[in-house]
Order: C-alpha cells, then structure tokens, then sequence
C-alpha cells in the first residue's frame, strides 16, 4: 500500500500509539488501515454416500479437484457464503449442516471454514470457476488430483469419521513446509 484511499496522500508503515504491530497509516489524515486474513468459505455436499467436487477452472491449481469453496463476501454469514460458493462453482444448492473443519493458513492470511452440507438434489453443473463437477464414493475420489492440502485433510478425516459413525469438529494450521 503506498497511497491513502480517503485522501490519496503518502502512507508510512509504523506501529500506531497503543499497537504493537506495524500498520499502513495516512501521514495527512491519520487513517489506520488494517489487513486482516481472508475469509475462504465451503461445504462438503454430501449426496447419499458421495461427495460433490469441482474440477478448478483457475488459478491457482487449475485443473485440479477441490471443495466448493470460495472467499466470504461482505454482509454474509459463514453459511450463506458456503452455500453461495457451492451454487456459483456447481451450480449445487445445498443445506449447510454442521460446521465441520476451521483452518488457519498463517503463510498466506487466509483462515478456511468448512461445512458438511447436504445436496438438495442432483441438478448441477460446472460454474464459470469449474472445469466439471462430479459425484464421487470414497473409492473413487482423485486424491492424487486435489487441487489443496486444507481440502485433502479434513475430506480425508471426514471419510475416515463417517465409517465410524461420528464426525466431529476439527481445527488445525497448515504451514507453508505442506503442500496448500
């Protein structure tokens, strides 16, 4: 950031009075511009035993499978924007069910939340940001082919809880030393 969005004078990068952390600060009007982490928001849509996944259209990891999952946008909840995500990347309507994984990614201030969620029917199709969308069993899953660590790990935990009948809530870090 070099220039002040309100007054479009000079930015400094110091720690304002009563902070400890160096912040992008107007030299004329004294505006505070914080950077906080983004906001990646998705579901696991379930439909009997299978999984919904979408083969990536863009960058980054094209051409690769993933959730539907996507940044938050302002004035929507942590569930609308699932459910937006999933309808813009699948064209899936879903219900968001319970909040099933939150994960911290430090290295690129980015914090996921993932829901288990449930296909309202089987009407879907690839969206602008998919290559193609699918159902899949466990047993058939590319997981050679995930496009992200942070969608490998818990769809992998989520298998691995279904057998046994109890899935849970998990929270984690992934660091930039893993695959992401």
């Amino acid at each position: 950031m070099k220039f002040c969005s309100n007054c479009s004078s000079a930015v400094d990068l110091r720690i304002p009075d009563g902070d400890t952390l160096p912040r992008y600060i107007c030299a004329t009007c004294d505006i505070v511009f914080y950077q906080n982490p983004k906001m990646i928001v998705g579901c696991i849509p379930e439909w009997e035993d299978k999984i919904l996944l979408c083969r990536r259209a863009i960058e980054p990891r094209s051409g690769l499978w993933t959730l539907p999952a996507g940044f938050m946008e302002n004035k929507e909840t942590l569930a609308q924007g699932a459910a937006r995500e999933t309808l813009e990347e699948a064209n899936a309507r879903v219900e968001i069910d319970d909040l099933y994984a939150v994960y911290s990614l430090p290295h690129i201030s980015q914090v996921y939340v993932l829901f288990r969620a449930t296909l309202l029917d089987l009407n879907f199709k690839p969206g602008i940001e998919s290559l193609e969308v699918a159902l899949f069993e466990e047993k058939d899953i590319p997981w050679g082919e995930m496009a992200f660590r942070v969608i490998y790990d818990p769809l992998k935990q989520y298998f691995e809880e279904r057998k046994k009948g109890n899935l849970g809530f998990h929270m984690g870090v992934i660091d930039r030393s893993h695959h992401t």
